[in-house]
């Protein structure tokens, strides 16, 4: 399909309602009834191309534009939760460039970049000598770097269709680690690649903490 795909642009002019596709010195529209935005990270899942759509009028699948951009934002997304009674790490936020106040930290921690996924630009820093590079790591990917207190334990999760009252949760799932962190992308370093995860469905917790 990649051969025969062309250049497209999402007119933000609500009488097109739709694409505008490049062919040459030319274009053509195209009309959307509704979009289906499955797009993962920065502009695909912050608020951005959300945020085209309501420009454009178009009606779109998904969260809304300050839901995507709270989710995608870790420390926006620790506060939230936090003001709603749900038990968070311990966590500072830095400038790219700038360097947490002695003394703060208890080690281990992990630092990343605030507005990121994939675990891009995540490390496990196990003392002071070890910050500076993970920092540098982090702000390659954002401008803003969450430092957060390194916690033990299982990662699960489980998706949630539907708006308001008329929710469908689907099965809960665990990420079983062989190694190091879970990383989404396989890169050229395999023993760095998401080869180290195992995922199980249902997770391997009990049933009342499913339900």
């Amino acid at each position: 399909w990649e051969a025969d795909s062309l250049p497209a642009i999402l007119s933000p002019d609500r009488k097109t309602h739709g694409l505008l596709v490049m062919k040459e010195s030319e274009y053509e529209t195209r009309r959307i009834d509704v979009a289906f935005p499955v797009l993962h990270g920065k502009c695909g899942e912050d608020g951005a191309i959300q945020g085209l759509f309501v420009l454009s009028g178009i009606p779109y699948v998904g969260c809304d534009i300050q839901s995507s951009a709270a989710c995608m934002d870790k420390s926006l997304a620790y506060i939230l939760t936090k003001n709603a009674g749900i038990a968070v790490p311990e966590f500072q936020m830095i400038d790219k460039g700038d360097k947490p106040e002695a003394g703060t930290l208890t080690y281990p921690v992990f630092v990343k970049p605030a507005r990121s996924g994939s675990s891009f630009g995540v490390t496990k820093v196990n003392g002071t000598e070890e910050l500076n590079a993970a920092i540098e790591a982090a702000g390659q990917y954002d401008g803003k770097i969450l430092i957060e207190q390194a916690i033990s334990g299982c990662e699960v999760g489980c998706a949630v269709m539907g708006n308001e009252d008329d929710l469908i949760v689907g099965e809960v799932d665990q990420i079983r680690l062989s190694h190091g962190i879970f990383r989404i992308h396989q890169e050229n370093e395999p023993e760095k690649g998401s080869e180290n995860a195992m995922i199980t469905v249902p997770a391997d917790i009990p049933v009342e903490e499913r339900n």
